[in-house]
């Protein structure tokens, strides 16, 4: 089978053998209403409501939405406007937590009997992919197409984020029980379970564990990155192309992040929407380098002085791995449902000065879906649109292995979503 393009990081995963520990309650939190790709929720609550622990406090009719839950008890003080990552605005409720956690009389198991009952409760659990794209889980497991394989993302590609790691050793039954109910609903014959090769002891485990489950298998994949991108991992597990403009269930696939299905099992026990997650707290400005149990909705800044972080000194926060991570802008921005990792760095280092492309070839090298950057920057600043369709654009994950590999410095990442968004504009593919 032919080797896809990646580039080899430093792994930095320093928190590996850190066991998960809850995070102290916040004395508040802030839950935007929007933490998922599309509709926003719309608050279900006003100022001065009590609200309890696993209650709904967010919700919309829209089909492409999730909705929201609180993650304490307690008052709520708030219900204000929000500047989400990408620039769009959306309501946040802002609840003052009693210190009781109070459960909801709501929670409560699921009864789930079939394909539509099981769905159902997906949805009302609230889930979102946890490994950073926050698609709508139960979008996601309603294709129109026939599929015979579950992909189960336990890559963990980006340096420093060990939060699926520990999941995968911590609690291993929860993955494989979620997996199983997965294909049992949706009548799936195989599951391929695929992990990087520097996390031997979760292929230990979870293959041991696997034994007993007829269908499932676990894959020991190169440590090359980006090698938790849903294309990539379905062609380095199943040996399946998925083409422009296609799903993974065009090719009879379904990729779930390993703590997502992991949720499911833990959800269709409990029937606790999802009003947690585990977080990896790392970088050179964290004093104590961990994995924490994190409310949605609590401050960057309680998350960060738990794990002793010298917040004078920390100038780069990022959620999420510093490949694909996002830019926290203030330390008062709330842990979403999609944030696996909060990192804090001493220093910011300035954008490097770009100078022009030497043609060395190394950006079409790297890119794993065998894309032509330099084509596409010369198609870009023509406002090229037929040419950037004719080469492919659209396809670009924004994973950034061109920009690093990149001699000049060049931006080579960031011009490309800009290119897309020229073809979006003119209503391209």
């Amino acid at each position: 089978m032919r080797k896809l393009g990646g580039i080899k990081l430093s792994h930095h995963k320093n928190t590996e053998n850190c066991q998960s520990v809850p995070l102290p309650l916040p004395a508040k939190v802030c839950i935007p209403m929007s933490m998922h790709i599309g509709a926003p929720c719309e608050p279900l609550v006003k100022k001065g409501d009590i609200v309890t622990v696993g209650q709904k406090i967010g919700d919309t009719e829209a089909f492409m939405s999730a909705p929201i839950h609180s993650s304490v008890s307690g008052k709520v003080t708030a219900i204000s406007d929000y500047r989400m990552s990408n620039g769009r605005t959306c309501k946040v409720v802002e609840i003052e937590t009693d210190g009781e956690q109070t459960i909801c009389p709501d929670v409560k198991s699921p009864e789930v009997n079939d394909k539509e009952s099981f769905l159902r409760a997906v949805r009302e659990s609230g889930l979102v992919g946890m490994g950073g794209a926050s698609f709508p889980t139960h979008v996601k497991l309603a294709p129109k197409q026939p599929v015979d394989t579950l992909c189960i993302n336990a890559a963990e590609c980006e340096p420093y984020i060990t939060s699926d790691y520990r999941q995968m050793v911590e609690a291993p039954d929860e993955v494989i029980d979620g997996i199983v109910q997965v294909m049992k609903y949706l009548s799936i014959e195989k599951c391929v379970i695929g992990i990087e090769s520097n996390k031997p002891e979760a292929i230990r485990i979870l293959t041991e564990k696997a034994k007993t489950y007829s269908g499932i298998t676990v894959s020991a994949l190169p440590c090359t990155y980006p090698q938790g991108a849903e294309k990539v991992l379905i062609y380095n597990t199943l040996g399946r192309i998925v083409m422009e403009g296609q799903l993974p269930a065009d090719q009879g696939a379904i990729v779930m992040n390993v703590s997502s299905v992991a949720f499911v099992s833990r959800y269709l026990k409990t029937g606790m929407p999802m009003i947690s997650r585990m977080v990896t707290i790392d970088g050179d400005a964290v004093g104590k380098r961990c994995n924490a149990v994190v409310p949605v909705g609590t401050p960057v800044k309680d998350v960060l002085a738990f794990a002793e972080c010298d917040t004078e000194k920390a100038e780069r926060l990022l959620y999420g791995g510093p490949m694909m991570g996002v830019s926290i802008s203030s330390f008062d921005d709330p842990v979403i449902k999609a944030n696996n990792a909060i990192l804090a760095f001493k220093k910011n280092e300035p954008a490097p000065k770009a100078s022009a492309c030497i043609h060395c070839g190394r950006c079409i090298s790297a890119c794993p879906l065998d894309l032509m950057p330099p084509d596409i920057s010369r198609a870009y600043a023509a406002k090229d649109v037929d040419s950037l369709n004719k080469l492919k654009v659209m396809l670009c994950m924004n994973c950034g292995c061109c920009t690093y590999v990149c001699p000049a410095k060049r931006p080579v990442a960031e011009i490309n979503q800009f290119a897309k968004a020229l073809v979006t504009a003119q209503g391209g593919k």
